[in-house]
């Protein structure tokens, strides 16, 4: 179960795990964002379904879903809210929103797939995915940064909850990532002003690039497989390094 599945990470996700065999429940809402797994080679394994990630009562219909192709064994919780605010010019019960509205969609997620995986017995594995800016945050950006640090904290609590279960709970720490979104960013920019923000962004990253979504797919289908089967409670950066780079004036 992938939510946030139509573009970008959750669809690189999403196209990863239909390759390794799996059946996915592909979850957005944005229908048309969906159309994508139409006539998909993986057949009757990839399931659309439109829907918002932070209603229970959508969650519990992908789970039932997951459940009718197989046993629901993993659970990617990748939608996001993508809304700056600064605290003083915006209501604080306002930001509070904004912070509730990312949170709300990895909570809602993790609830529906403890209690499935509880009624299953079967155990299972959940991967939040959160972003660099849950330790490193971007200027403006304090509902979505404050969001992500939150999910780090539910990513680790589940996991000491719910080990004795057998469900492991994970998350990756996404750097800046070339998805549509951030084509669209620099699309909207003079040539000039592009190519000056894509040598920042080179400059943020030690490994000189930002990364593809593919790369983030790997990971997370690592930490789904029996292969990551002791490794739970982890935040893994998959950040070419951004953030553990410290500029530094003196540098030579």
């Amino acid at each position: 179960m992938v939510t946030g599945a139509g573009r970008g990470v959750g669809r690189a996700i999403t196209e990863r795990l239909l390759a390794g065999g799996d059946a996915v429940v592909a979850l957005d809402r944005d229908d048309a964002a969906l159309d994508w797994l139409n006539g998909h080679p993986a057949g009757h394994r990839a399931i659309a379904l439109a829907g918002d990630a932070a209603d229970a009562a959508v969650t519990e219909r992908a789970a039932d879903l997951a459940q009718g192709a197989g046993r629901l064994a993993g659970w990617v919780n990748n939608a996001a809210v993508f809304r700056d605010a600064w605290l003083d010019a915006v209501p604080a019960a306002d930001v509070v929103g904004l912070i509730t509205a990312n949170l709300a969609l990895a909570v809602t997620g993790c609830a529906t797939a403890v209690r499935r995986f509880i009624a299953a017995g079967s155990g299972g594995a959940i991967i939040n995915v959160s972003s660099h800016q849950a330790q490193r945050p971007v200027r403006g950006a304090l509902p979505y940064a404050t969001a992500k640090a939150a999910i780090e904290g539910l990513t680790r609590a589940l996991a000491v909850d719910y080990g004795p279960q057998g469900i492991r709970v994970n998350a990756v720490a996404l750097g800046s990532i070339a998805t549509e979104r951030y084509q669209e960013f620099l699309g909207g920019q003079q040539p000039a002003a592009a190519a000056a923000t894509q040598d920042q962004m080179r400059a943020l990253h030690p490994l000189g690039r930002v990364g593809q979504a593919g790369e983030v797919a790997d990971t997370v289908a690592y930490l789904l497989s029996d292969a990551a089967s002791f490794v739970s409670g982890a935040i893994v950066p998959v950040d070419g390094g951004r953030s553990v780079l410290g500029p530094d004036p003196e540098q030579a």
